[in-house]
Parts: structure tokens; sequence; C-alpha cells
């Protein structure tokens, strides 16, 4: 059996949808007038689903390659696509000094298991500064 979510989803085919009524079930409230679907509720169906498993994995992108069977460009590739769907999650480059890589590669390589904690730490340690 579909659930309600689905149903819409196959109605609305990914146009944009928007909410005339809202009812608290708990309180008998009813609110009237026009909402937006916050930004998570307007994804399709697939991201919604991938998103909620990204968030089960707890963010690891090594669980999501083995749950969805495919490669870490592709988990890196659909975070990026759903990201930019998403308002507010501009993210600046972070700022490195001299020749320290970025703490996001660093980070990407220890979860791909091509750097140990250990070196991790080494490269975020600051340069010893000279006399």
């Amino acid at each position: 059996m579909a659930k309600d979510w689905q149903v819409l989803t196959r109605m609305t085919g990914g146009a944009a949808v928007e909410i005339d009524r809202v009812r608290v079930i708990d309180q008998d409230v009813v609110i009237e007038g026009p909402f937006e679907l916050p930004p998570l509720a307007r994804l399709a169906a697939e991201d919604q689903i991938f998103v909620a498993a990204f968030v089960g994995c707890h963010g690891s992108i090594k669980q999501m390659e083995k749950f969805f069977d495919v490669s870490y460009p592709t988990i890196k590739s659909r975070l990026n696509r759903i990201a930019s769907a998403l308002p507010g999650l501009e993210i600046a480059a972070p700022v490195t000094g001299g020749d320290r890589p970025p703490v996001g590669d660093l980070l990407t390589r220890l979860e791909r298991g091509e750097m140990s904690v250990d070196d991790v730490l080494l490269r975020l340690r600051p340069p010893l500064e000279k006399p």
C-alpha cells in the first residue's frame, strides 16, 4: 500500500506544491493560508530517501557506498547535487595555511582509509615558526 507522500509525489510529478491548510491533530487546531513545503520536503522522493539513508549512516560515505552499492564519486556527486537544491547550504571553501591541504580533503582521505588518524592530525598541526 502506498504512503500518502508517495501518492502526492506521483500526483505532482515534481512540480511545486503549496499547502493551503494545516491541521495539528493532537490539538484539533487548523491553520489556513498559503504555506511552502520545507526544503527537504521539496526534494524528489528518491533524494529524500537518500538523505534519510545518509543520516541513518551517520554521514559515513563509506557506509553509503555499501548501502547503495555505488562508488565514492557517485555518493559525493549526489550529495553535491542535493546540497545545491537546498537553500542556505552554501559552504565556503576552507581557509588553509601555506601548503596544508583543506581539512575536508584530509577527512575524506581518512574516511576512505587512505590516511590514518595520526597522519591527519600531523597534517593539521600548524607549521613550526622559524626563528
